[in-house]
């Protein structure tokens, strides 16, 4: 086994995904088609592309939420389903899903409290991820005595108090202000930045894509297939100075102009295959 292969996290392989439609006017949707992606440890993947191309439904494919109708998909050399399983994903979506009768500790010690372990261990952990998340101070505080930006951060502790290998992120940030956003992802590469933690993100904010990433997965509009793979080269420490680098802005036009080009543009899998195992 090459150094390659014992370094991929991520790996999928002619992924399609068809949901049936029930009754005789139910549509048949071909959501995904020929999906090939490989996914390196410590990598910030974000998925990108038109509105109903199948970000959302890769990103479930992957944790194990939804089954593919052809391919597979392996994560830390198992299936998907033995991966979550083991418990290695965190999982972020756009609410954050936080009990309003808990206190913002114990939402985030609900996790190690369902595998039961032990009270003393899941308090210390949780204290940890609050530290990290800078929401040490509102431990004792409930969901609805935070703001939308703290409660995010509140689900990101919560996700990544079983020390995840992978973190699934469903456009996390989409439904926060603009200037809110921005912090967000100061905070979120600060937090990748210590964690190391293999993060795959969907979002529809280009920005906020070649901001935060590594590579930036193209998707083309329904049934959805990866059109292109984009490097992002900016340092690994980025911050408010990041974004008015020339070649940021050069990377925000090249991942628009792909996205312009997705539509109904004919894939050769074998490039796209290439491109996700070079880049």
């Amino acid at each position: 086994m090459t150094d390659s292969q014992t370094d991929t996290v991520v790996q999928l392989s002619g992924v399609s995904k068809v949901f049936e439609g029930r009754g005789q006017k139910a549509a048949r949707v071909e959501a995904l088609s020929g999906i090939d992606l490989s996914v390196r440890r410590g990598e910030f993947i974000s998925l990108i592309g038109p509105s109903g191309c199948g970000k959302s439904t890769l990103l479930r494919i992957v944790g194990d939420l939804i089954g593919v109708s052809d391919g597979t998909v392996m994560v830390n050399g198992k299936l998907a389903r033995e991966a979550r399983l083991a418990r290695e994903y965190g999982m972020v979506f756009q609410a954050p899903v936080l009990f309003d009768w808990r206190t913002v500790q114990r939402n985030v010690e609900l996790p190690l409290e369902i595998i039961g372990r032990p009270k003393q261990e899941r308090e210390a952990r949780a204290r940890e991820m609050l530290a990290l998340v800078e929401l040490g101070d509102f431990a004792g505080h409930h969901p609805w005595q935070l703001s939308g930006g703290m409660q995010q951060r509140a689900a990101i502790a919560r996700a990544l108090a079983l020390d995840p290998a992978i973190l699934l992120m469903d456009e996390p940030f989409g439904a926060l202000d603009e200037m809110t956003r921005e912090r967000m992802n100061l905070e979120l590469l600060r937090i990748w930045e210590r964690t190391a933690t293999t993060v795959i993100f969907v979002t529809h904010s280009i920005p906020e894509a070649v901001f935060l990433s590594t590579r930036v997965v193209v998707m083309s509009a329904r049934p959805g297939r990866i059109t292109k793979i984009v490097p992002i080269d900016l340092p690994r420490h980025r911050d408010v100075e990041t974004r008015e680098m020339e070649h940021y802005f050069e990377l925000v036009t090249e991942v628009r102009e792909s996205l312009r080009g997705s539509e109904g543009e004919a894939v050769d899998p074998r490039r796209v295959a290439a491109e996700g195992l070079s880049a």
